[in-house]
């Protein structure tokens, strides 16, 4: 990490990639909270062009983009009167990561989020990092940008910023290993024969935390946390038997660091998103969030669990991919994409996103990945094979 470079007299920039998602809502919430302290120069939305309307009359960026291009004219025509550039398409999120800010939310879901994140990278002092994706596709390549930019790179993922939080970065020597946590997800209970009828609209009900469709059935597999995995191998720089994984129902412990001497050290907090991401948005300082105080005298509960390997094969798949390295976690991730969202349209039942991932696994050759250009590649040549496989 380097050293802040932000002048705490001014008010921090910020850009806001995917802020029409949950991430990027709850980043606007604790902004509009605080606007002596925030100013937000930049939105960028997927489809959802209302949501991006009302958010850009309301916080009047200089720029915004539409990821979908038949969304632009209705935009253009709704903001044609203030003083906002539109833009769309992926050179629209390109353009809107060109401007220099001193702060990033990168929440666009997906692979999707890969280009119009690493190119914020030249233009932005600190990156809160919410698209776990691009270090589950791209990881080696990301965190080598993040390190040629000098960029303090900032884990939004409630998991990650616990660790960040507790762990003692100028003495990693002295960690046994990293723990995350994980609720388990709706069917944390289930047989695989119940999960097997599983419909769409209970995988969808998250028991802790509200989330998109899509992290929501990410989470339903545990795939979430394999990816999360990979994910804390790139951020912490620990090898890949360091990196634990532990069910904790209660979602109120968000990770633990383990320490030789038997010590081990945990963050303890309300299961919502605004505490890591106002976590990010203050760093290296803290901000006042009332409403997310604990109450210890409630008779809390803490448990944990081993994962059941059998029952939620998504975590094997997610460590094997990271050991054998190259395009494997690409593959794995387009994979992962395509079949939840062929979950979600009811085209696959529930185990078989599990089915379509291992046979991407299996068919695609491995490969070393070079540059971006090439793990793009990659993942259009999977999303291909994963929407041809049928039962």
């Amino acid at each position: 990490m380097v050293a802040n470079r932000i002048n705490p007299k001014t008010k921090k920039t910020i850009s806001i990639l995917g802020s029409t998602g949950s991430i990027g809502q709850a980043t606007l919430d604790i902004i509009r909270a605080n606007p002596d302290t925030f100013k937000v120069k930049a939105l960028t939305a997927g489809a959802d062009v209302e949501k991006l309307y009302n958010q850009a009359i309301e916080f009047k960026p200089e720029i915004i983009a539409v990821s979908d291009k038949d969304k632009y004219p209705w935009l253009k025509d709704k903001l044609s009167d203030l003083d906002i550039k539109v833009e769309a398409g992926v050179k629209g999120l390109i353009t809107v990561t060109n401007l220099s800010v001193d702060f990033v939310m990168a929440s666009i879901v997906g692979a999707a989020g890969l280009l119009p994140t690493i190119n914020a990278l030249k233009s932005c002092n600190t990156l809160g990092i919410a698209n776990k994706e691009c270090l589950v596709s791209a990881g080696d390549l990301f965190m080598k940008s993040v390190t040629e930019q000098k960029v303090n790179l900032l884990p939004v993922d409630s998991e990650h910023n616990a660790i960040f939080q507790v762990l003692d970065r100028q003495n990693k020597d002295s960690v046994s290993r990293i723990i995350l946590t994980a609720s388990g997800g709706p069917f944390r209970s289930c047989t695989i024969d119940e999960m097997s009828r599983a419909t769409t609209k209970e995988a969808l009900i998250h028991p802790n935390w509200k989330m998109g469709p899509k992290i929501s059935i990410d989470s339903a597999t545990m795939m979430n946390k394999g990816f999360e995995l990979i994910e804390a191998y790139h951020i912490f720089d620990f090898s890949e038997d360091k990196i634990d994984i532990v069910i904790h129902p209660e979602s109120i412990v968000h990770s633990l660091v383990e320490f030789f001497d038997g010590s081990t050290l945990a963050q303890l907090g309300t299961p919502d998103m605004k505490t890591p991401i106002a976590y990010t948005l203050a760093w290296p300082k803290r901000m006042v969030l009332k409403e997310n105080s604990m109450d210890f005298n409630s008779h809390i509960s803490l448990n944990f669990y081993p994962p059941d390997h059998q029952r939620f094969p998504a975590l094997n798949l997610a460590r094997e991919s990271l050991k054998a390295g190259g395009n494997a976690p690409t593959i794995l991730n387009a994979a992962n994409e395509v079949a939840v969202d062929r979950f979600l349209k009811k085209d696959i039942k529930f185990l078989d996103i599990i089915k379509i991932i291992e046979y991407c696994l299996n068919s695609i050759p491995f490969t070393v990945l070079n540059d971006i250009e090439h793990v793009l590649s990659m993942d259009e040549e999977t999303r291909k094979v994963a929407q041809l496989w049928s039962v």
